[in-house]
């Protein structure tokens, strides 16, 4: 379903920039980018998104700017320690162009009537901009063919805290209004981006590459020093990229059970975590009625050699 229009809403940081990378690598029709504050601000996502967009000859596709604070909280600042001070490992890239003028939630309500029922959204950070874009337009489910998200853990702990995975810790209200909403929901989350990882040996054959993977390697280095303790070697995990070749088909996965998700929004200890019955995953569990969101679990090996040859394709 690649050649579907697409909505993309995201943080961008250092696995952004990848997933931006697959997304150009793979001709995916982007009619549309909107940032929000996760990695770091709003601002800074969309300044980094024009940028490596520019660098990778998709100026053309409009950037907005999206929520700077969270649902009834305020943004925390930059995580620096994860993806440096700048969100994309310190490298600086040529400026280049401006975001437009409307917010992201209002270019994703556009988009959505522009493209009615064929419109797919992929989200990779924070779910604010979904949740405001719900708000203008209370109708945009029946306009979006499908959401795929980057967030949430099922049967594994959570990043941030013992059971919350950081894009809807960040945000709790806003992904349990996204998930309560009508449209089929695909949540890839730490179950298997975790897994998915590129090796020190793939940031070396990237390094060797053109112009825009070499940007991408350098970008590399911050990610891998915060994950080389987590992972006991240089490595990283590439959560948003395999999202994204999710969403486009590249990686089917092996298993995704159609099951009912809920977000905890409350103030406690399981603020954001994201609540998955998986009881219907068994023989002769009857699904609860109006289950429609699809649940990661499964992936095939090999997705880091994978987007290794995609980006190797970008100049």
């Amino acid at each position: 379903m690649s050649g579907a229009p697409w909505y993309l809403d995201c943080d961008t940081g250092i696995d952004d920039a990848l997933t931006l990378g697959l997304l150009v690598a793979e001709g995916a029709d982007l009619k549309g980018i909107g940032s929000v504050s996760g990695n770091l601000s709003a601002a800074g996502g969309a300044r980094n998104t024009l940028d490596l967009m520019s660098l990778m000859g998709r100026a053309d596709v409009p950037v907005a700017v999206g929520a700077h604070d969270p649902l009834g909280d305020e943004f925390h600042g930059v995580a620096d320690f994860v993806h440096g001070a700048n969100g994309i490992g310190d490298v600086e890239l040529p400026r280049a162009g401006e975001p437009v003028a409307e917010s992201a939630a209002e270019m994703l309500v556009r988009l959505a009537h522009e493209h009615p029922g064929a419109l797919r959204v992929l989200a990779v950070g924070p779910l604010t901009n979904l949740a405001l874009a719900l708000a203008l337009d209370p109708e945009l489910p029946s306009l979006v063919a499908d959401v795929v998200i980057m967030g949430g853990a099922a049967l594994v702990p959570g990043n941030v805290s013992s059971v919350a995975e950081a894009n809807i810790w960040n945000d709790p209200v806003a992904a349990d209004l996204v998930l309560q909403a009508s449209w089929p929901v695909t949540m890839v989350g730490l179950d298997v981006t975790m897994d998915a990882r590129f090796e020190e040996t793939h940031r070396v054959e990237l390094a060797a590459g053109g112009a825009v993977p070499k940007a991408l390697a350098a970008m590399l280095g911050v990610y891998f020093q915060y994950y080389t303790p987590i992972l006991g070697r240089p490595s990283c995990a590439l959560h948003d990229p395999l999202a994204a070749a999710i969403a486009l088909g590249t990686v089917v996965p092996t298993s995704a059970p159609v099951v009912p998700i809920e977000v905890d929004a409350t103030d406690g200890p399981g603020r954001g975590q994201t609540l998955v019955d998986l009881r219907s995953r068994f023989v002769g569990y009857p699904p609860q009625p109006g289950t429609r969101h699809r649940v990661v679990l499964g992936v095939p090996e090999g997705f880091g050699d994978e987007l290794l040859a995609t980006l190797l394709r970008l100049p």
